[in-house]
Formats: structure tokens, C-alpha cells, sequence
């Protein structure tokens, strides 16, 4: 199964982060990926403004541009998106949430998980704006089980245990990851930790670090692909970049047999 993580940066304006989008994706398909995997909060940027005012249902704009492409491409694509959820009342204010999800879509998919750790940590509240969601999600290319986290999910070792008992042989992680001291170095051990647990292979893709000062989890790069001993197949570094892997799981349940953590 050959996958590519797109590491790139998104800004504001969704349909602009979909051209963006559209020409990773094309250079990727040319290689031969037959799973694309983006960031969290591809359509768009943490930092760059309400997301509420740009959120959609999978059928949007945004979500059907990324549908239609992967049809084209005949490939799958997996990117974060927002979709609305609810009315909550905080300190006498009105706050239309979202729900923070990853869109899967191509080769007669498309569906969306909805992320169930909100990152309410380090200081920001996640949670005032997104709704969590409450389900787990697999889905199924060419054979291959894939199950689906996304950024703070990582810190919960239970969601990727489950997902490997339901299934999944390899767990796609969009992210954007907040920057700052120790930051990276505790996404390369979560990442790592989590192919353990699980014994699956981890596809984790972050946003590119942005070049201008941004508040919130706006990306510190290092996208990852690990396989289920924990060892690093491939990472990215802070910039702008395309991994694209060979994954190889025929050794995946001599693996699970010689470390039977499920």
C-alpha cells in the first residue's frame, strides 16, 4: 500500500487551501499514492479566524471539490475539514460549534470522522468552538483496514488500541500540532508510543509550520510514518513536504502475535 502524507500550511480561505491541496495531491498521485493524507484543519488554518464562518456539511463546497479530485486522481484522500454542530451559551454569548473532521473520500467513500479529544490543554480550549465527537471510524482501501485519529487523539493509547481490535492495520493521524518548547519531541514519542499500543502502522500528517506568528495548534511539521515495532519509516521537518511510503504489512500479524498487547 503506498500512502503520502502532504505536509503542507493552510491560511483562511478555504477554496484557496484547495488549490493548495489539489496540487500536492496531483503530485502525489503521479507517484503512484493511492492514499493521500493531509493535515488537520486543511480547509482552514487554525489561528486565521471563525471557523464556524466557513464550516460545511460533506456535501459543500469545499468537501465536494476534494471529492470530485479524488475521483479524478482515482485516489483516496483523507483531510481536515469543519462541519457545524451545534448552539451552545457561554458567559451570556451565543457560539455556533463545529465539529473537527476528518473527510475520507474517494474510491466510493465519503464519510467523516469526528474527533473525540478536543484539545482543551497548554492553555487553549478547543472545546468552546468544536463539539466532540463520540464515534470511532474505520474504512477500507483495496483490502486495507485504516482506522482514523486525529492531533489530540494521539495522547489517548485506548482509541488506538480499539481501532486495532476492530481492525484497523494502519491508523491515519491528521494533525496540527501546537509548536513550542519540547512540543516536537512529544509528538515523535506519542506517535511512536501509539504504533506500540496498537501494533499498527501510524500515518500521522501535521501542518507545515506557517512562516508568520499564529495563536493556537498552527502546525509544527515532522509528519511521520511508523510501523508496529515503533521504529520511524519516514519523517518530514518543519517546512513544507511530501512523504510518500511503501507499506508493507505482511509481517503486521507476526507482529501482533509476538507482542500480543490487543
Amino acid at each position: 500500500m503506498r500512502i503520502a502524507l502532504l505536509q503542507i500550511t493552510t491560511n483562511a480561505d478555504k477554496m484557496a487551501n484547495f488549490e493548495h491541496l489539489r496540487q500536492a495531491a496531483e503530485y502525489a498521485a503521479k507517484k503512484g499514492a493511492r492514499v493521500l493524507v493531509f493535515p488537520e484543519a486543511t480547509s482552514q488554518a487554525f489561528g486565521t479566524g471563525r471557523l464556524d464562518k466557513q464550516a460545511e456539511n460533506l456535501d459543500g463546497e469545499f468537501a465536494t471539490a476534494v471529492r470530485e479530485l479524488a475521483s479524478e486522481l482515482g485516489v483516496v484522500i483523507v483531510a481536515g475539514m469543519f462541519v457545524p454542530a451545534d448552539t451552545v451559551e457561554k458567559e451570556g454569548k451565543k457560539i455556533d460549534r463545529v465539529h473537527n473532521t476528518a473527510l475520507i473520500t474517494g474510491a466510493g467513500l465519503h464519510q467523516g470522522y469526528r474527533k473525540i479529544h478536543t484539545y482543551d490543554a497548554f492553555g487553549y480550549r478547543e472545546s468552546d468552538t468544536v463539539k466532540p465527537g463520540e464515534e470511532l471510524m474505520l474504512f477500507e482501501v483495496d483490502g486495507v483496514s485504516f482506522g482514523v485519529a486525529i492531533c489530540y487523539d494521539i495522547r489517548f493509547p485506548e482509541q488506538f488500541k480499539q481501532l486495532a481490535r476492530e481492525g484497523a492495520q494502519i491508523i491515519v493521524v491528521p494533525t496540527s500540532w501546537q509548536d513550542g518548547p519540547g512540543k516536537v519531541e512529544q509528538w515523535q514519542v506519542l506517535s511512536r508510543a501509539r504504533a506500540l499500543d496498537s501494533t499498527t502502522w501510524i500515518a500521522a500528517c501535521d501542518q507545515a509550520r506557517p512562516q508568520e506568528e499564529r495563536k493556537g495548534p498552527t502546525g509544527a511539521g515532522h509528519s511521520v510514518v511508523v510501523d508496529p515495532t515503533g521504529k520511524v519509516v519516514a519523517e518530514a521537518g518543519y517546512e513544507e513536504e511530501t512523504l510518500i511510503v511503501d507499506i508493507d504489512l505482511s509481517e503486521l500479524e507476526k507482529v501482533r502475535n509476538s507482542i500480543p498487547v490487543l
